[in-house]
């Protein structure tokens, strides 16, 4: 057995989703990594939180859509220093508009971060996980990306892409071990789903069988499933965790 940590690198880790991921990852037993890119004390806080249940826990500013800065993360605080055996690709972004009116900057910012971004670290993660030969790769796409939403071309493009790259991953990376799955969240309540008029929720619950949104703990509960050892037979597959909205 190795003496390197064990590690689950959660990516945009501070806050919402991430956070909790982070968290519920820290509490089965690896140290986690996560990144981010802006407000580094909602990081800070992160890791305090998990040190505060016995955990541990580290911040990385990093950008998800720097290839370079990508691959010089793996080289600088991977490689020979820890096992990585889980990778969740969670970080992205959002820069809505109706598609006659999109600029090409927001389709192109929102593709660079939520799908070749997720496409970098996936990459960088294979090559060390192939060679420990074992790996979890969980990749969070959206509800969105199955069924599309008006208003948000560029994200769904995105989210759509990181359904196909999961299922492409899982076929390459199954024969060292490897097991690559998407975690597809339905509405999920976060700060802005609390600022949200009432009558826009109603609208909203009234398209989910369950009749409730889902809570970040949702998502991160899915998440450790398939980081865990109950899901070793299970590779490209999406686990949609939206209350029955999609079936």
């Amino acid at each position: 057995m190795s003496d390197l940590p064990r590690v689950a690198l959660v990516t945009g880790g501070s806050r919402g989703i991430g956070r909790k991921v982070a968290e519920r990852l820290a509490s089965d037993g690896f140290e986690v990594f996560l990144t981010y890119v802006s407000r580094p004390e909602e990081a800070d806080k992160v890791v305090a939180a998990i040190e505060a249940d016995g955990g541990k826990a580290r911040a990385f500013r990093l950008d998800s859509g720097d290839r370079d800065a990508i691959a010089g993360f793996f080289r600088d605080e991977i490689k020979g220093k820890a096992t990585l055996e889980v990778l969740v690709n969670n970080a992205g972004i959002t820069r809505d508009g109706l598609m006659m009116r999109m600029k090409d900057e927001d389709w192109d910012t929102v593709l660079r971060i939520n799908l070749t971004g997720c496409f970098a670290f996936l990459k960088e993660a294979s090559k060390i996980m192939g060679k420990q030969r074992f790996g979890r790769i969980i990749n969070i796409t959206s509800i969105v990306g199955q069924m599309g939403n008006a208003g948000q071309a560029n994200y769904c493009a995105a989210k759509a892409g990181l359904i196909g790259l999961t299922k492409s991953a899982a076929r390459e990376l199954a024969g060292r071990s490897i097991t690559v799955n998407a975690v597809a969240p339905g509405f999920i309540q976060t700060d802005m789903t609390d600022q949200l008029p009432e009558a826009v929720v109603q609208s909203m619950l009234a398209q989910i069988p369950l009749n409730t949104l889902g809570q970040s703990e949702d998502i991160a509960a899915a998440v450790s499933f398939l980081a865990g050892p109950g899901a070793g037979y299970i590779t490209g597959q999406v686990l949609g965790v939206n209350g029955g909205m999609y079936m």
